[in-house]
């Protein structure tokens, strides 16, 4: 469709936001179960609830305007997921995965933060002030999603890694103090055999 005012800028807006919703609707129960940590599968779990809640908003939206908000793909949205989906060919079910799940997930959550932040000025400027609380109720959402992905890796996420490292670093600090000790009985063991060639020569 050819777009020639701003109403259909904002449409075309709208429909690309409702694609991005559906997307992260049939892919948020993979990525639940792609993590190890339980409070971040409820995190992520808890937001595919909102989704459903933020697309329906959306379709709400398209009813209150008499327009259809449907029938277009988002290259963002499924390029985002793409790279989420990533982590579970590149690592095993852990930290690190979920680290790279919450990383994927905000890389989301800040696309939709710019759109429909976007989408709520547009609706402004034509005077729509139901669709602004609309999307204002989104924005909101969408922020404070954002804000738990954060508090969850920093209590859940990262302290496990941390600890990881942490054993990885002792068991080498281990293994190379063996090493070292194995190095050092040889030397002592040359040592003794010399002594005891001095002490025959000496006889």
């Amino acid at each position: 469709m050819k777009m020639e005012t701003l109403e259909d800028v904002f449409v075309d807006q709208l429909k690309d936001l409702h694609s991005a919703e559906s997307q992260l609707v049939r892919s948020l129960p993979a990525m639940v179960k792609m993590c190890q940590s339980p409070e971040l599968q409820q995190c992520l779990q808890e937001h595919l609830t909102v989704t459903e809640r933020q697309r329906e908003r959306l379709d709400k939206i398209g009813e209150m305007l008499r327009v259809k908000v449907t029938g277009k793909g988002c290259k963002a949205m499924k390029g985002l997921l793409e790279e989420g989906r990533e982590a579970k060919e590149e690592f095993g079910k852990g930290p690190v995965r979920d680290s790279l799940v919450v990383a994927a997930a905000q890389r989301i959550e800040h696309y939709e933060i710019a759109a429909y932040g976007t989408a709520r000025a547009m609706a402004q400027a034509l005077g729509r002030d139901e669709v602004v609380n609309l999307l204002n109720q989104t924005l909101q959402e969408e922020g404070d999603a954002d804000k738990l992905l954060t508090k969850v890796v920093f209590e859940s996420v990262y302290p496990r890694i941390q600890a990881m490292d942490a054993m990885e670093d002792g068991a080498r600090g281990r293994r190379k103090k063996g090493k070292g000790k194995e190095k050092g009985d040889e030397v002592a063991v040359g040592a003794s055999v010399g002594d005891s060639r001095a002490d025959r020569s000496i006889e």
